[in-house]
C-alpha cells in the first residue's frame, strides 16, 4: 500500500473529447430499423457492453446487437443485469447499460434501478413494449413500464416512432452520465424498433433543460474560504460524489496542502486513501468510533458530494453540533435537505475543491487538532479476538485477502455483516475499487456486481464478499461467470443465517432470533461445483491463506464456503436514529 496521492485519471470530458475528434458531428445511420437505431446510438455513446435477458418485445434489439460490435453478457436474470450495469458505470464512470423484454423483465430492473438512483450510479436500461396499438388493453406481458420506473429514474422514455429511437436512446445515455449520474430508461414498442427509419444517428446530448452547474457563486466560495481559514478543528466529509465526479485528485490536493483530517461516507470509501495519517475512514452507523468522534467534535465541516442520509448522520439534530457546516453539491436540491448548510456551495466537486482552494490565503491552525484526531484513532481501534479454538473470524478473511491481492483489487459486496466487515477491514487507497449497495441496501448485489465489475476490468482482479444469506438471493448468476469464463472469487462468509437481522434482534428484540437463522444452509463449494465453477471450503485459521492463495490463481470462477462463527457481530455499532458519538465498540455498550 502507499500513502502517495491517487493517480489522476481521465475526466468524462476528455474521453468524449477524443471521441468526438474520432467520429463526425452526424453519422447518416443505414440501420433500417429503430432496433438498429437504439444499438448504433449507444455504440455513438461509446457503449461497448450490454447486460440483458432475451425476450418477445426486446428480440428485435437483440437481433440488432448480434449485428453490431457491442459485447453482450447474457444474465440469468434481469435485476441481476441492472446491478451488473451499475457496477459497470461505478468502475468505469461511463454508463453501463442493461436490457429487458417487457412485462415481467422491465419490472425485475426495477430493484436494481432504484439502486442505481439511490446511489447515483451511471445506467441506461432499454426495455421492449407491446406494439403501440396494444398499449392499454392488458396485453401479453404489457407493463406501464415509464409510469412504474418514474419514481427511481432520474429520466424515463416512450418513444412512439422509429425516427425518434436514436436521438431518444443517446439523450438517455447523455442524462444518465452528466450532472448528478443516474439510471434512465426507454421504453420501445416492438412495432416501433421492427420500423424503417434513415434519421441519422447524432452525438448523445442532453435536452437544453438539463444544464448542471459547474462553479459555485464567488460571494459564497469566499464566505466558505473565510470559514474555513478560521476554523480550529476542519473536517472534511466526503461523499461518493467526489468519486463521480473524478475529483479525487483535486480532494487529495487539497486536503494534504492544508493538512485537513479527511472523513468519507461509505459510498466515499477510497475517495481519500484510507492508509494515508490524514484519513479517519468512514462514518456512520457502523463507522470507526475515530471518524464518528471528529464529525461530533469539529468546529467546520466541509461537506463534499454527499447527501447526508440518515445512515450516516444518526439523529441529525445531534450530528456536527458544534460545527459550521459548508456542503458542496452538484445537485442543489441536497443543500440543506437533511444537514442546514451554513456555506452552500452548488457546483461540481473538481470545480469547487479548486475555488475554495484558490479562495484560501492561508491554511488553518489545525495541528492540535490532527493530534486529537491520532489520539482518537489510538483510542478507539478496529480490533477483534481470533481465539484459535472458535470458528473463523470474518475480519480475519478479509485481512488476509487484502494482504494478498493488488491495491487495485476491485470489491463487490451484497449487504449485511460481511459488507460492513469488508468496508472496515479492507484498506482502500483508489477510488471505484469499493463496489457496494449503498442507499438502497440491496441484498444479492453482490455476485451481479463483480459480473459487471470484471466486464468493465478484465486484467484486475475481483473479490466478491458476500453472505449466505444474500449469496442465495442471486446465485444463480455464477451460470453467467462460468459461461463468460471470469476469474473472479466470491467468499461467503457463512454463518447460516441473515446475520445483521440476528444481531439488531440480539441488540433490541432481547435475542427473539424470528426467520433469522437458517435450519439448513446449502454447501456453498459443492452448488460452485454443480454450476461448472470451482469450490472452495474455509473451517479452520489454518487453511485461510493457502485457500485464498489458491482461488486467486484459480482460471474462472471460484466460490469459497468460509464458516466463521455465528456469534461474530459487527462494531463499532450506532443504534438506528442514535447520536453518533454514542458508538458501541461492544455488544455491552449497546
Amino acid at each position: 500500500m502507499t500513502d502517495s496521492g491517487p493517480v489522476a485519471r481521465q475526466t468524462t470530458d476528455e474521453k468524449r473529447a477524443e471521441t468526438d475528434a474520432e467520429q463526425t458531428e452526424t453519422t447518416q445511420t443505414d440501420s433500417e430499423t429503430g432496433a438498429a437505431a437504439a444499438v448504433a446510438a449507444l455504440e455513438r455513446a461509446g457503449v461497448d457492453t450490454l447486460f440483458g435477458v432475451q425476450g418477445g418485445a426486446i428480440m428485435p434489439v437483440y437481433d440488432a446487437v448480434g449485428e453490431s460490435d457491442t459485447r453482450h453478457v447474457t444474465m440469468a436474470h434481469e435485476q441481476a443485469a441492472a446491478h451488473a450495469a451499475d457496477a459497470y458505470g461505478q468502475v468505469t464512470g461511463e454508463p453501463g447499460v442493461c436490457l429487458a423484454t417487457s412485462g415481467p423483465g422491465a419490472t425485475n430492473l426495477v430493484t436494481g434501478l432504484a439502486d442505481a438512483d439511490m446511489d447515483s450510479d451511471p445506467v441506461v436500461a432499454l426495455t421492449g413494449q407491446v406494439p403501440t396499438d396494444l398499449v392499454g388493453r392488458d396485453a401479453f406481458q404489457e407493463t406501464d413500464t415509464t409510469g412504474v420506473t418514474t419514481p427511481v429514474t432520474k429520466a424515463n422514455y416512450f418513444v412512439e416512432d422509429a425516427d425518434d429511437v436514436s436521438d431518444t436512446v443517446g439523450e438517455a445515455a447523455a442524462v444518465a452520465a452528466e450532472g448528478r449520474q443516474g439510471p434512465t430508461l426507454v421504453d420501445l414498442p416492438k412495432n416501433v424498433t421492427g420500423a424503417e427509419t434513415d434519421a441519422p444517428v447524432t452525438e448523445p446530448t442532453t435536452p437544453p433543460t438539463h444544464d448542471p452547474p459547474e462553479r459555485a457563486e464567488a460571494e459564497q466560495v469566499a464566505e466558505a474560504a473565510t470559514a474555513f481559514e478560521r476554523a480550529e478543528r476542519p473536517l472534511l466529509l466526503v461523499g461518493g460524489g467526489v468519486i463521480a465526479g473524478e475529483a479525487t485528485a483535486e480532494l487529495f490536493g487539497f486536503a494534504t496542502d492544508h493538512g485537513v483530517p479527511v472523513v468519507t461516507t461509505m459510498p466515499g470509501i477510497g475517495a481519500f486513501p484510507e492508509d494515508h495519517d490524514l484519513c479517519l475512514s468512514w462514518a456512520g452507523m457502523h463507522g470507526t468510533g475515530y471518524a464518528n468522534a471528529a464529525i461530533n467534535n469539529c468546529d467546520l465541516l466541509f461537506a463534499v458530494g454527499t447527501r447526508f442520509d440518515d445512515r450516516l448522520t444518526g439523529d441529525v439534530s445531534t450530528f456536527a453540533p458544534e460545527a459550521e457546516v459548508v456542503h458542496a453539491d452538484i445537485d442543489p436540491a441536497e443543500i440543506s435537505k437533511n444537514v442546514h448548510a451554513d456555506y452552500p456551495l452548488v457546483g461540481d466537486a473538481a470545480r469547487v475543491l479548486e475555488q475554495v482552494d484558490d479562495a484560501v490565503e492561508h491554511s488553518p491552525d489545525a495541528g492540535a487538532w490532527r493530534e486529537q484526531c491520532a489520539d482518537w484513532q489510538r483510542e478507539y481501534p478496529l480490533d477483534y479476538a481470533a481465539p484459535p479454538d472458535r470458528p473463523v473470524k470474518p475480519q480475519f478473511v478479509v485481512e488476509a485477502t487484502d494482504a494478498a491481492t493488488a491495491d487495485d483489487t476491485l470489491v463487490t459486496t451484497g449487504v449485511g455483516q460481511h459488507q460492513m466487515w469488508a468496508a472496515l477491514y479492507w484498506t482502500f487507497t483508489e477510488p471505484r475499487t469499493f463496489v457496494s449497495s449503498h442507499g438502497l441496501g440491496t441484498m444479492g448485489y453482490g455476485l451481479p456486481a463483480a459480473i459487471g465489475a470484471k466486464a468493465a476490468a478484465p486484467d484486475r482482479d475481483v473479490v466478491c464478499f458476500d453472505g449466505d444469506g444474500s449469496f442465495l438471493m442471486t446465485c444463480q448468476e455464477l451460470s453467467v461467470a462460468v459461461r463468460e469464463n471470469m476469474d473472479l472469487v466470491v467468499f461467503v462468509l457463512n454463518n447460516e443465517g441473515v446475520g445483521m437481522v440476528r444481531q439488531w434482534q440480539d441488540g433490541f428484540y432481547d435475542g427473539r432470533h424470528v426467520a433469522s437463522e437458517y435450519p439448513w444452509v446449502p454447501d456453498f463449494a459443492a452448488l460452485a461445483e454443480a454450476f461448472g465453477a470451482t469450490g472452495e471450503r474455509i473451517t479452520g485459521y489454518d487453511e485461510v491463506a493457502p485457500v485464498i492463495e489458491d482461488a486467486l490463481a484459480t482460471d474462472g470462477p471460484v466460490v469459497v464456503d468460509v464458516h466463521i462463527d455465528p456469534d461474530e457481530n459487527v462494531f463499532p455499532m450506532v443504534k438506528s436514529g442514535g447520536a453518533n458519538d454514542e458508538f458501541a465498540l461492544t455488544e455491552d455498550h449497546l
